[in-house]
């Protein structure tokens, strides 16, 4: 391995069944995908833009247009799905939650590449993540939002994008952003809010809302959750210690 972000031949095992067959076709490929996505992997990890990938990967163009491809075609999506079950029945969870925890960040960006907006409550302009994870921290739907978006508008969008995937989730778990008619009536999902403690002064994990922020890249917490949609279940696969919660 070169870099940190590379796939280890453990990984590609699990990743290789689950990708497109070369075309019977055409030209044939140049890069292996394997290498195509150790390429993919580094930008996020590295911090890099596309133009400054290393030249010993796939040139920047050809690994941004397989991104896109798999962006587009729900491959990401499909991928992510497979290493969320296959993580939850790694610790002996059923394949499929029943439950799951609502939570967003926002953080500062360009103008370009993307929705962009002014976050009021955290002073901050750019753009939002929406976040769905289960009670473990897996991600199950992202969504990326301009930072004005009132998080219970926001919500509505990734609780019924969620449904195709994750029909079994039954329960929700929110912050009182959440609270009112919008949310919870969104989809057949119940939305219980968790409310801060009376007490409460500065940060505290609180049950069911602690690993949707520890899930979030960039978070403060430090619960050791998947921050990128390799890292969800691929990495965590080499822990031997399940998380003993209950959905």
């Amino acid at each position: 391995m070169r870099y940190p972000s590379d796939l280890t031949d453990a990984e590609w095992l699990v990743l290789a069944p689950r990708l497109p067959p070369p075309a019977s076709t055409g030209r044939r490929r140049s890069w292996s995908m394997r290498e195509l996505f150790n390429a993919i992997f580094y930008i996020p990890r590295g911090g890099v833009p596309w133009r400054m990938l290393p030249e010993h990967f796939p040139p920047h163009q050809t690994a941004y247009r397989w991104f896109t491809r798999f962006r587009d075609d729900g491959t990401w999506e499909s991928l992510n799905h497979h290493l969320v079950a296959l993580d939850r029945e790694r610790v002996g969870r059923e394949p499929g939650p029943t439950a799951a925890v609502i939570d967003t960040q926002s953080v500062k960006s360009t103008e370009a590449g993307g929705p962009r907006g002014f976050d009021a409550a955290k002073k901050i302009k750019g753009r939002k993540r929406h976040a769905l994870v289960d009670t473990d921290g897996r991600a199950l739907e992202v969504q990326v939002q301009a930072a004005s978006v009132q998080d219970r508008d926001g919500a509505v969008p990734v609780l019924q994008a969620s449904r195709e995937q994750y029909p079994l989730i039954e329960k929700g778990f929110a912050d009182s952003v959440y609270a009112g008619e919008r949310v919870a009536n969104a989809t057949s999902i119940v939305v219980e809010i968790v409310r801060k403690l009376p007490d409460q002064v500065g940060f505290q994990a609180l049950p069911r809302r602690w690993w949707s922020n520890a899930s979030l890249p960039g978070s403060t917490a430090t619960a050791g959750s998947p921050r990128t949609s390799r890292a969800l279940s691929l990495r965590r696969r080499r822990s031997s210690t399940p998380r003993a919660l209950c959905c």
